[in-house]
């Protein structure tokens, strides 16, 4: 009999109050490796294994950082959205990983990645999570133009209080000011 969990694609239901961190972390290396695994049954090809961490901050959920193989995930977005965090985000950051060791540098969602995502892990190649971010959010500034109001990051508003960095608004291409 197999294990399911060796399945990249099945995952148990999960209760987020029965599993503390450390559970659920263990839960994502086990999907890391059922990737690769799946990963190197298809492609017929071995690939490195990367370094993990789960420091990853802000509203991303994960990345993938090409050149030192490794992968950094969020540790309160997994908590929050643990089911789907495992099925979609861990096969996504793999993926990046994977087409980098198999076609070098290629645009971050490009065709290359998608092929990962839809014909290896059978996974539709989306780029952008939905998961509610209000608890990883920092804390935004408010800045106006003519035609509407804008919430900066800290990161920005400090570069336009420090560096004097002008911020242009997309729509009326007004600069952004402090609204007080």
């Amino acid at each position: 009999m197999q294990d399911s969990s060796a399945q990249p694609n099945s995952t148990p239901i999960l209760n987020p109050q029965t599993l503390n961190q450390q559970s659920i972390e263990k839960l994502v290396l086990d999907k890391i490796t059922a990737c690769y695994l799946q990963a190197e049954q298809r492609l017929n090809r071995t690939f490195s294994r990367p370094i993990i961490n789960f420091n990853q901050r802000g509203k991303a959920a994960g990345s993938a950082r090409l050149q030192t193989n490794e992968l950094r995930f969020n540790p309160i977005l997994l908590q929050e959205n643990q089911q789907h965090f495992i099925m979609h985000t861990v096969p996504h950051e793999v993926a990046h990983l994977l087409t980098y060791q198999l076609y070098g540098r290629t645009k971050p969602h490009g065709k290359e990645w998608q092929q990962i995502m839809n014909q290896v892990f059978d996974l539709a190649a989306k780029t952008t999570h939905q998961y509610d971010v209000a608890s990883v959010k920092g804390k935004t500034f408010s800045y106006v133009c003519q035609c509407t109001n804008h919430q900066l990051t800290i990161r920005r508003h400090n570069k336009i209080e420090r560096d004097n960095i002008k911020y242009i608004c997309r729509l009326c291409k007004q600069s952004l000011s402090r609204e007080h």
